[in-house]
């Protein structure tokens, strides 16, 4: 529930091409996120940026999609071979963007690479939620947030690399 007391915590800074390196944790059946491309064309950021999906896929009051578990690009590319560790337990996230192309890792291992505006890219846009947000994806410069979703979250050396 996103009410009126709950924020996202943004970066002053719009970043287009970088590689961003943060260790977080999630708390039990918690969920969260870390949004890159971000624009301010909508009042949740969530529906304008890529997400690096964060949640306790063990643990999670609700059925999850293949494409809602941890290191996911949120309801775009799935993250198979991701093996996070157990909730309330440090985990190290690392999201590079070079020109099109977006490579999600955790605790060191690679586990999502897709290019953005590539025919896949459009074919899982127009197909899945967010074929009916316009300005999803729309710009391939934005701002990083770390999502506010209801749930205790905890973020640390939190660091960006400009290329």
């Amino acid at each position: 529930n996103y009410g009126a007391i709950t924020a996202d915590l943004s970066t002053v800074n719009q970043y287009e091409n970088f590689e961003l390196s943060i260790d977080w944790k999630i708390s039990p059946k918690g969920n969260s996120g870390i949004l890159y491309l971000v624009t301010e064309e909508s009042d949740y950021s969530y529906e304008t940026g890529p997400e690096y999906q964060i949640i306790d896929d063990v643990n999670f009051p609700e059925k999850l999609q293949d494409w809602q578990h941890t290191a996911a690009n949120y309801a775009m590319n799935p993250a198979p071979d991701a093996a996070p560790n157990a909730a309330g337990e440090w985990n190290h996230a690392l999201i590079i963007k070079k020109g099109n192309h977006v490579e999600h890792w955790l605790n060191g291992k690679k586990v999502v690479e897709y290019e953005l505006y590539s025919e896949a890219w459009y074919k899982n846009k127009a197909t899945g939620k967010w074929k009916d947000y316009p300005s999803y994806g729309k710009s391939n410069k934005g701002y990083i947030t770390l999502q506010n979703h209801g749930s205790e979250a905890w973020f640390k050396n939190v660091k960006i690399k400009v290329f």
